[in-house]
């Protein structure tokens, strides 16, 4: 896997993955940024979350599992002092679908993050405590 990030002015670069996709970074303006993209912080917490979500939807596809719509949705705590490190994050799951079986979603949620998720496990083997809970609607 391979990315590349290009400074473009102030502090806003573009980030190239290996796979041919960009994206532009920026930081506030007290940074000299001028709120042109997602903060890098920012993106290790989507990474996460977009990590996750996909192993929760093939979890459950294979499951046989009727889902009609799955957000995750990330809430992050950061250390007060240089390194701002996340010290906590939490992943609440809002899985809608038909006749959705709870012990399908629980076992999901769980195998993503104890053996699956690489995002949220590296994060939490660095001292990151992430914890997890899910809704279910039924559709």
């Amino acid at each position: 896997m391979k990315a590349r990030i290009k400074w473009l002015e102030n502090a806003t670069f573009v980030a190239e993955s290996g796979s041919g996709h960009a994206l532009v970074m920026d930081g506030p303006a007290d940074f000299g940024g001028r709120n042109l993209g997602v903060r890098p912080m920012e993106m290790v917490l989507m990474g996460m979350g977009g990590c996750t979500a996909f192993d929760v939807m093939m979890i459950l596809k294979k499951a046989r599992q009727e889902v009609r719509d799955c957000v995750v949705e990330l809430s992050a705590e950061r250390a007060e002092t240089e390194p701002k490190v996340f010290t906590k994050i939490h992943v609440h799951f809002v899985i809608s679908g038909k006749d959705l079986k709870e012990s399908r979603v629980q076992k999901a949620v769980e195998l993503s993050a104890e053996k699956y998720c690489s995002a949220s496990i590296m994060l939490g083997n660095a001292g990151v405590e992430i914890t997890h809970d899910y809704a279910i609607i039924e559709a």
